[in-house]
Order: C-alpha cells, then sequence, then structure tokens
C-alpha cells in the first residue's frame, strides 16, 4: 500500500464537472493498493498518516498532526501509485489491486481515517479531477512495505 500524503490549505474532487467533496486546510491523500495489501498495512498507513508531525506549532515548527489541529482529510484512490518502471517506457500495473478488493481496501481505509478526522472520499474507479493547493509545500510518501 502507497500513499502520497499532501499538507493542503484546500483540496476538491470533481466528476465530470460535478464536485463531489472539498476540504480546507488538512491532507490529500493519494492511496494505491497492491495485490498482496491485507488489513495490517491498511492499520500501519492509518498510525503513520494520523500521527504525522508535519503542520506548524506556535513557534512555526512542524510539530502537529492533523488530529492536532482538527484539520480533514481528502482521500483519493489512485491505482496508478503501484506502477511498476523498470522494464520499457510503458507502466506496468500487474501489482495494482483489481476492482472489489481494492474498494474494500479503500472504504476500510476512509473507515479508520474517519475515526479520527473527518475524512471525504473520491469515486473509486472514475476520473477524477483533483484541485490540489499545497501548503509549504510538504509531501510524504509512504508504502506500508518499508515498516
Amino acid at each position: 500500500m502507497k500513499v502520497v500524503v499532501q499538507r493542503v490549505k484546500s483540496s476538491k474532487v470533481a466528476v465530470r464537472g460535478t464536485l463531489i467533496n472539498k476540504i480546507a486546510k488538512g491532507l490529500n491523500i493519494l492511496v494505491g493498493f497492491s495485490v498482496d495489501d491485507t488489513m495490517d498495512d491498511i492499520d500501519y498507513i492509518v498510525r503513520k498518516v494520523v500521527n504525522l508531525r508535519i503542520f506548524d506549532d506556535e513557534e512555526g515548527i512542524m510539530n502537529r498532526s492533523i488530529v492536532d489541529i482538527q484539520g480533514e482529510i481528502l482521500s483519493i484512490s489512485q491505482f496508478t501509485l503501484q506502477a511498476e518502471t523498470k522494464k520499457g517506457n510503458r507502466p506496468s500495473y500487474a501489482k495494482a489491486m483489481k476492482g472489489f478488493d481494492s474498494i474494500k481496501l479503500y472504504e476500510e481505509f476512509n473507515s479508520q481515517l474517519n475515526g479520527y478526522v473527518k475524512t471525504y472520499p473520491g469515486v473509486f474507479g472514475e476520473e477524477m479531477e483533483v484541485d490540489i493547493v499545497n501548503d509549504g509545500p510538504v509531501t510524504i510518501i509512504i508504502d506500508s512495505k518499508d515498516k
């Protein structure tokens, strides 16, 4: 399981021009599942995300988490995070989890995050337009296989 965590001033997601969800200050998370991901991977990533100290404290030091600032999360499914690019120029998505299994993990991921801070999803499997106003920018990549 891989996530790209971006600290944002705001973020929104639309499908075919229709606004689906939006957040103010918080995190925009792009999430991709691999064929061998389990609930343990979700638990690990959720713990990492909600405890990342990437928001400024009163002294301007990144020392506060999304929970500390009571921010929001916009969670976007993105199977292309599992792309393999070692051979040739056309990415392979053979290791990306497909359809129904991936939807289940995505929903569980969002549900667990929502237990800590308000989390809004994109639309799984749809072509989405994601507008992100980065804050910093601060971007963190987490891979559950690196634990």
